[in-house]
């Protein structure tokens, strides 16, 4: 990595990171106080709450004045200015966590003069450190990855999640939507973790990921990591920038993967930004 300030963010990041893989770890299994959000598949536990906690408490003692932006404590209208802008995702998959289903993870991304600039996903039941850095690549556990160069859906094992939103009109989408991509490609899986689904594409692991509902939080940490190993990075209907308050969000290994998907799903849902 040549940016010696960057460097300093990634540092910490992945320090905050580490401690909060042991969190993870150490309350596996043990959550007392398991809460419903939207509804009974939307969850909280106190372990979301506390890993938050510590990392939103250590970054401002780290970076005085810098902005924090996280799941747990969202209200509503995300506001992102020039500062630097932690974005973090305690537990992202935590239905996972609470069924010790290993697919979880922490995700912290860091915007500055609002560009995500640095990303780190680590799932500790997974022993997977990912990271990056604009312009210093993507690594996952040290060691550098990139995307496949997958660019039909003849060749595609793609991700696509079912959410949990009641919405009947969500609902509808989401099968329409898988429905027009089952019979034309190697396979759909689904994780239930969008910051590691993002990370699976950018190290070979799968070859694309689209979902409609997320939030910044879930895409901030895995993000750039995508980028920096070489995938694609785009709103569903492709000829748009991926606007990361959007609640939208379409991942490939290829531009031109990522244009052939975008053209096959048939519903291309509209949220409220965060």
């Amino acid at each position: 990595m040549s940016n010696p300030v960057l460097k300093e963010y990634l540092d910490v990041i992945l320090a905050l990171a580490k401690d909060a893989g042991l969190m993870m770890l150490n309350t596996s299994g043990k959550n007392t106080q398991i809460d419903a959000k939207a509804n009974f598949r939307d969850l909280v536990t106190e372990t979301d709450k506390a890993i938050e906690d510590y990392v939103f408490s250590n970054l401002k003692k780290k970076f005085p004045g810098c902005n924090c932006i996280g799941e747990e404590t969202y209200t509503g209208n995300v506001q992102i200015d020039d500062r630097p802008t932690f974005i973090v995702d305690p537990i992202d998959g935590t239905t996972n966590y609470i069924h010790q289903a290993p697919f979880c993870c922490i995700s912290i991304g860091m915007m500055l003069r609002k560009e995500l600039v640095v990303g780190c996903v680590y799932s500790p039941f997974l022993n997977k450190l990912y990271w990056a850095t604009k312009n210093g690549g993507a690594f996952l556990n040290g060691i550098p990855i990139r995307t496949k160069p997958t660019k039909t859906l003849d060749k595609a094992l793609i991700i696509a999640e079912l959410g949990s939103a009641d919405d009947e009109v969500k609902k509808k989408a989401v099968w329409a939507n898988l429905q027009s991509l089952a019979w034309k490609i190697h396979g759909i899986r689904q994780f239930g973790s969008a910051a590691l689904n993002i990370c699976h594409v950018a190290e070979g692991a799968c070859d694309a990921y689209f979902e409609f509902g997320c939030h910044v939080w879930d895409f901030a940490g895995g993000a750039i990591i995508l980028t920096e190993a070489g995938g694609s990075l785009t709103d569903t209907t492709y000829l748009k920038e991926w606007d990361p308050l959007s609640r939208r969000i379409l991942v490939a290994a290829t531009p031109e993967l990522a244009k052939q998907i975008s053209e096959t799903l048939p519903v291309h849902l509209e949220f409220q930004r965060d």
